[in-house]
């Protein structure tokens, strides 16, 4: 059954899992399905069609599910998902979808995102994911698992973050950052990799050193560009790390790569 305070306003189409906790002067509008034990703290708006997965929690002041700042919205069905166990701290933004786009905007499990964080219009953000206060990110915007994002830092609508990748505060991401680069800077310059967030998921030294060797041939070997990439495919074909690099690369994307010294 679900605990709802009585200064709060819950639309009679909203659908409220057992465990539910809804405190004072919050809203939630049509379209909007709770899961097991979400508690909305106070002065929460989740504003429409808007999921939002078990156990997570949204503190006050946070707008979860508005509509997508995009001039062609027109008012159309669009979504947000929310997965299970996040920590939505005070003042978040979380956009809908739009048509123009995928119609969806998606988030993963077991993220925190601090003190004014902003998802935009149809970004896909991955689980494990930690936005620092006032971290943004643009329409349409790729976020991998267990990325780092600092304070005040901005990625670019159509931007990309691979998995394990961390960005620096205040950095404006305008170029794709490979998975488990570390970048930094305004605008973002690809530094390395990220040492720290590796060593704490368990890379040992020599895991890490190969890992290195592979950055530099990539990135700071002689040739062009497309060769070295080849070569890396070859040579380090054993390393699933390497590999996600190589694919995140040759995938593509909508902006260009971050890269060392740019």
């Amino acid at each position: 059954m679900a605990v709802i305070h009585p200064s709060a306003i819950v639309h009679s189409e909203a659908q409220l899992a057992d465990g539910v906790q809804i405190g004072p002067w919050c809203t939630v509008g049509p379209g909007v399905s709770l899961a097991e034990n979400v508690t909305l703290v106070s002065h929460v708006v989740v504003q429409q069609d808007t999921a939002i997965g078990a156990r997570t929690i949204v503190h006050p002041f946070a707008v979860i599910g508005g509509d997508p700042q995009h001039n062609g919205y027109k008012g159309e069905p669009v979504r947000l998902e929310i997965g299970s166990d996040n920590s939505i701290r005070e003042h978040s933004t979380f956009n809908r979808g739009t048509p123009q786009g995928s119609g969806v905007t998606r988030v993963g499990s077991n993220n925190l995102f601090m003190t004014g964080a902003h998802v935009g219009h149809d970004a896909v953000v991955g689980s494990n994911v930690v936005m620092a206060n006032n971290a943004t990110l643009g329409g349409h915007a790729q976020i991998g698992d267990k990325v780092f994002l600092g304070g005040l830092c901005a990625v670019h609508q159509n931007g990309r973050v691979g998995q394990g990748a961390i960005v620096g505060g205040l950095a404006a991401v305008t170029r794709d950052v490979i998975p488990y680069g570390s970048a930094w800077g305004n605008h973002a310059r690809l530094h390395g990799l990220n040492l720290i967030g590796l060593k704490r998921k368990g890379y040992g030294k020599d895991a890490v050193r190969r890992l290195l060797a592979a950055f530099r041939d990539l990135f700071e070997a002689d040739g062009v560009f497309a060769d070295r990439l080849d070569g890396v495919e070859a040579t380090y074909a054993d390393l699933p790390e390497i590999m996600e690099i190589v694919a995140f690369i040759r995938d593509g994307g909508k902006r260009p790569l971050c890269l060392p010294g740019e």
